[in-house]
């Protein structure tokens, strides 16, 4: 058992929660299970970190010595590579699971590599995100039969990237012929605003408070870090859309059908009737839809407003399912919308050392109470219990 466990069993006993005798014989009993002690945080670290560095080495020496191999040597290189890594994780599967789990994930992404240097080496002209879409099969496959993080993580981003290079083949297609800068943002916003809900489905793949299953676990760090990028794009193009030729109604129609329903499906599959918040994200991207469209993009304090909405309604989701990850992003978000109306609406009209003294009252005072705030919402998360 580790040191963190020895010191909460040892709260617990002088709670009053485990007596004494229990407190040993849970200390007895871990101590005859050497193998279900947990790696420290180093040997992760140098584990993940290795198999990053084996993966970003042997494409380095495939690429290197691609155009001196014959296509049958290069073929046979790319499914030994795969063969070999997915062959070397069974074999110590039993002896150090993490290694396993590593090699099992470098094998994968060597796949990823294997199918478009196979394209190239038989210089197949087929249709490109094609290759996208076999790879997240693959990583797909993998996670049914190995349940492990690597292959879910790489079908949770394979997935959408395949969907958003058949959108942008299709919206290249489209507009080739046509006269380009009529001001349509529909081929950069329904993506757009496909990523944010997407962001928001996997942050919110743990349903009720406590720890979440290993899965779950996945897609929320990947919810977590995408939403903040996911939200800057979509602010990007609200306000600056590049110019586009106007799609075909019935396409521009499937691309919003499947950046708005994709992620809602999905949301349904992972928390069932406990979806019903990524409507809500729905109805609060549609102003931004209204913006974009617009002639008049520069909507100044309505679309801080907006964004703090955006802010309070993920605090007030993560409070309402005991989930306190939402609450720090969602403070987050309403600090960073402060921080921009403050520099953009108020710092040009003060004077140079005005502005400098309320940005340091902002930083001071503003982040003072908002993490006040932001405990008093977490501690309040962690108090709840599933809804």
């Amino acid at each position: 058992m580790g040191d963190g466990w020895e010191s909460r069993l040892e709260r617990w006993r002088q709670a009053g929660l485990i007596d004494p005798a229990g407190a040993e014989a849970i200390r007895a009993w871990e101590r005859a299970q050497p193998g279900r002690r947990r790696l420290r945080v180093p040997v992760l670290v140098a584990i993940a970190l290795g198999g990053v560095l084996v993966a970003a080495g042997l494409l380095l020496f495939v690429s290197t010595h691609w155009e001196a191999l014959a296509p049958s040597q290069g073929f046979a290189l790319l499914l030994a590579l795969v063969v070999g890594l997915h062959g070397g994780a069974a074999a110590v599967e039993e002896r150090f699971p993490p290694l396993a789990v590593s090699l099992h994930g470098v094998g994968t992404v060597t796949l990823g590599a294997g199918l478009f240097l196979a394209g190239q080496l038989f210089h197949l002209k087929a249709h490109w995100p094609l290759g996208l879409l076999l790879w997240a099969i693959g990583a797909g496959l993998g996670w049914v039969l190995l349940r492990q993080w690597p292959q879910l993580a790489l079908l949770a981003l394979l997935g959408p990237a395949w969907l958003l290079s058949e959108w942008q083949r299709a919206v290249d297609a489209a507009t080739e012929a046509l006269q380009r800068g009529s001001g349509d943002p529909t081929a950069v916003l329904a993506p757009a605003a496909g990523l944010v809900l997407l962001s928001l489905c996997y942050l919110a793949a743990p349903a009720g408070a406590g720890p979440a299953p290993a899965a779950r676990r996945v897609l929320l760090w990947l919810g977590g870090l995408g939403l903040l990028p996911a939200g800057l794009l979509w602010q990007l193009f609200t306000h600056w859309a590049p110019a586009t030729a106007p799609l075909p109604l019935a396409l521009a129609f499937c691309g919003w059908a499947v950046a708005l329903g994709a992620p809602l499906l999905l949301g349904l599959r992972l928390r069932g009737r406990r979806a019903w918040p990524l409507a809500v994200a729905i109805g609060w991207l549609l102003p931004g839809v209204a913006l974009a469209w617009s002639t008049q993009q520069d909507a100044g304090v309505f679309t801080h407003l907006w964004w703090a909405v955006g802010g309070l309604l993920l605090v007030a989701w993560g409070v309402m399912e005991g989930r306190s990850e939402r609450v720090n992003l969602g403070a987050a978000l309403i600090a960073i919308d402060v921080l921009a109306f403050y520099v953009s609406q108020v710092m040009d009209s003060l004077g140079r050392s005005a502005s400098l003294i309320g940005l340091g009252v902002l930083f001071l005072g503003g982040g003072w109470g908002l993490e006040l705030l932001r405990r008093q919402l977490v501690a309040r998360a962690l108090g709840r219990g599933t809804p």
